[in-house]
């Protein structure tokens, strides 16, 4: 139970401590010197979102101010350490608002030990799990440095559902993880509010997941996001490249830039050549073209899977096309992918002659312009194309024939 008195006592014994008038007080807390006024007679307690920054100004832990007393300074604590468990106490409840959701697979909510998920599928005689973990690699690097923190959230969610799709997966539920260096309850919160919302355009559910403060291990102001998902297929309908033959149809299905590959040499570029970062792409400048969400894929190709006219999918992430689109080629048989097809973007080209880039390390590195690919026969090919049409440009590229390599390129990509 709070004191309200006690908590007042203290915290007037702090700030005069400090040398600080109420004013003085009120002045860095962004607050009137009347809320000061309040708290230390007791009528009143500090706001929750500013009890951190209260903290820090009179140098104590949150814990100390809700106890109304300062801990044994010989003693040792979790808040001595860097970890505020009051505090991230609140954390966690201002979560549970973004973990909300109208599944009502989802058996319960925010504080249980583990998530539970009914995975009871009548429609579906043999039904097969298909689980997978991702992150967004060193672009949430970039995200937080230049105020992407929302935008990094789609980036991992879509990549993690895009690369469980290629199967014909249905996705279900995600969970995920945030690794911090301490505890700052405005950038957690939007980042558990963009993990939901991603989830939800995909049509999944966060359904829990970790938040992780370790201040000894990860920098103050550093986050690491990682995530999972489970997914549901029909054991008869999973897409595997079982079904290519010779004479399918390669189909790209267009990006929208670099998706959540390549930012090592982006980074590298930016070290070499800081000038880059404003210069223009399209009426955008390079940091907003490079830092556009990953593009999902799921909700243009769900209307496909049950009409079994995919042979094949491969989501073109590190390795490009080449190392993506082979995983699916079954032996004997090889892609030829006429490069002169793509229609790559314009950031590309840009990244390819400030950065004095191969033609190889760009397709190597990056998507170049066809972040997804799908393998039909050519009796269907047309119907797809219409039906991916709705969503994203998509077109031929190449055609499947005999031969001892997976992925064989013809002619070049139009970097003019």
């Amino acid at each position: 139970m709070l004191n309200s008195i006690k908590i007042g006592n203290f915290i007037m014994d702090k700030r005069r401590t400090l040398g600080l008038t109420q004013q003085q007080l009120a002045d860095k807390l962004n607050v009137s010197f009347q809320a000061i006024s309040k708290w230390e007679n007791g009528t009143a307690y500090p706001n929750i979102e500013i009890l951190m920054d209260l903290a820090d100004i009179l140098e104590v832990s949150v814990d100390e101010i809700l106890a109304g007393a300062e801990r044994n300074v010989e003693g040792l604590s979790y808040s001595k350490a860097g970890i505020d468990i009051t505090y991230t106490d609140m954390i966690k409840k201002e979560m549970s608002k973004s973990l909300e959701t109208g599944d009502k697979r989802v058996s319960n909510g925010l504080g249980q030990f583990a998530s539970l998920y009914d995975i009871n599928f009548p429609e579906i005689k043999n039904p097969v799990l298909v689980l997978k973990s991702e992150e967004p690699g060193s672009k949430q690097k970039l995200a937080m440095e230049y105020g992407y923190t929302e935008s990094i959230c789609h980036d991992m969610i879509n990549h993690l559902v895009n690369d469980i799709v290629v199967m014909g997966t249905r996705p279900l539920a995600v969970l995920d993880t945030i690794v911090c260096g301490n505890a700052e309850k405005d950038t957690i919160k939007t980042l558990v509010k963009g993990i939901s919302e991603a989830c939800k355009e995909n049509e999944c559910s966060l359904v829990g997941g970790e938040t992780s403060i370790q201040p000894l291990v990860v920098q103050s102001g550093v986050y690491v996001l990682t995530s999972s998902i489970a997914g549901i297929v029909e054991k008869s309908k999973v897409i595997d490249g079982s079904q290519v033959k010779e004479g399918d149809s390669v189909l790209a299905i267009s990006s929208n830039g670099l998706h959540t590959n390549g930012y090592s040499l982006i980074r590298l570029m930016m070290d070499k050549m800081p000038q880059i970062k404003l210069d223009k792409i399209d009426g955008l400048t390079f940091i907003e073209q490079i830092m556009k969400p990953h593009t999902p894929y799921y909700k243009s190709i769900k209307g496909l899977f049950d009409k079994d006219v995919i042979h094949g999918m491969a989501h073109i992430t590190g390795g490009g096309i080449e190392g993506n689109l082979c995983r699916i080629i079954p032996d004997g048989l090889s892609a030829k992918i006429d490069l002169s097809k793509i229609k790559t973007l314009n950031i590309f080209r840009y990244i390819r002659n400030a950065g004095n880039i191969s033609d190889e390390e760009m397709l190597r590195t990056f998507n170049c312009g066809v972040g997804f690919n799908i393998i039909a026969s050519q009796r269907d090919k047309a119907d797809i194309m219409k039906h991916i049409k709705q969503f994203y440009d998509c077109y031929e590229i190449g055609k499947i024939e005999k031969g001892d390599k997976k992925i064989v390129f013809e002619n070049r990509i139009n970097w003019c």
